[in-house]
């Protein structure tokens, strides 16, 4: 005990000594979600998740994979190619009555152009001086799920979270995070409720100021030395039922909420005390074979600009509408989805693929 009060005392005054940060948006790229099933159903899977992807979802789902070994593979690219999202799942059973799985995220732009050696020592343009550098951020999820066999119905499990952020040789951040999760499941019914960053996961920032302090000054922008940054907690609500039509076609429709508690935000339920996120998902699927999704979310209240005035005179409702198709072959299913269609949002189209394999 005496060892854990020390390592207390200086993650304490670790904390008193650096300046604490608690944005509003943080870790951001951990919300974008992982699996193009997931995707196409418009994020709702935090009760209807029931493979290896359940990690990221809702860890106590990994109870419902049904191989001894699962794997997930996605790869996604956003603005035009510009940011590539990757992810990597893995997961086995411990015993009869637990699971543990690991996943990993990557999303980063690479390739950036340091030009701050554009000039050389005479003033002359020489391009052989620039060079390159990536601003990427990681994610590794260790997951573990255990059922409880007097307790029928219920699941629980949970996610140590570790995270490292890069902004090439300019700064870096490791953080540390808990996830916890429920599912509850009755005949054709479940319910899921998973809350996200339940200690306040930190990342604490390395900044290398010497590589910055000339750029800054001379720009009059304030440098940042080494801080903290926090992620407050989030929870999500999900309930989900399916059903079969004449043991040929089936049928999920899923209901998530995100409730958030970091201020007011631009969504369909706002306070000064939490915000509520809602999304809704449909699956239609053939002998469990082929599958087709759908799903709507991110509803928003957009200003828009009068050309006349120049002013912002009203605001239109917006939302991000999603499909998906997949197809299983044995043990092995590919899933695709295309986000944001007929452009109701203000976010961009994404194609996502993502394949998983049971063994």
């Amino acid at each position: 005990m005496k060892y854990f009060y020390v390592v207390c005392i200086f993650f304490v005054s670790f904390i008193s000594q650096a300046q604490v940060l608690t944005p509003k948006y943080s870790n951001e790229f951990l919300a974008i979600g992982v699996g193009a099933r997931a995707l196409g159903m418009g994020r709702t899977q935090t009760a209807a998740v029931n493979d290896v992807t359940a990690g990221y979802w809702n860890p106590s789902a990994l109870l419902d994979i049904r191989t001894k070994y699962e794997v997930s593979l996605m790869h996604a690219e956003y603005f035009a190619g510009i940011a590539k999202y990757d992810y990597a799942a893995f997961a086995t059973p411990i015993d009869s009555v637990s699971h543990l799985g690991v996943s990993v995220i990557r999303f980063a732009v690479d390739d950036i152009p340091d030009t701050r050696f554009l000039f050389d020592a005479n003033g002359a343009i020489n391009y052989d001086n620039i060079r390159f550098f990536s601003a990427a951020d990681y994610a590794f999820l260790l997951s573990y799920a255990r059922k409880f066999p007097k307790l029928k119905g219920l699941k629980l499990g949970a996610n140590v979270k570790i995270i490292h952020r890069v902004a090439g040789s300019f700064a870096n951040a490791w953080g540390f995070g808990l996830d916890v999760g429920a599912m509850w499941e009755r005949k054709n019914w479940r319910i899921g409720i998973a809350a996200r960053d339940v200690t306040s996961t930190f990342n604490t920032w390395s900044v290398n100021t010497a590589l910055l302090e000339q750029v800054y000054g001379q720009t009059n922008n304030t440098l940042r030395g080494n801080y903290t940054e926090l992620t407050l907690p989030k929870l999500s609500i999900g309930i989900a039922h399916s059903w079969r039509i004449k043991e040929t076609f089936g049928v999920l429709a899923t209901l998530d909420a995100d409730f958030t508690f970091d201020g007011e935000r631009n969504v369909l339920v706002k306070s000064g005390f939490t915000s509520i996120d809602p999304r809704i998902g449909l699956e239609f699927d053939y002998k469990k074979v082929a599958f087709f999704r759908a799903g709507v979310g991110n509803i928003q209240q957009v200003k828009e600009v009068d050309e006349q005035t120049n002013l912002y005179t009203k605001t239109r409702t917006t939302f991000e509408p999603n499909m998906g198709v997949g197809v299983r072959i044995n043990k092995f299913q590919i899933d695709y989805a295309l986000t944001n269609i007929g452009d109701q949002s203000e976010s961009l189209y994404s194609n996502v693929f993502s394949i998983k394999v049971g063994f």
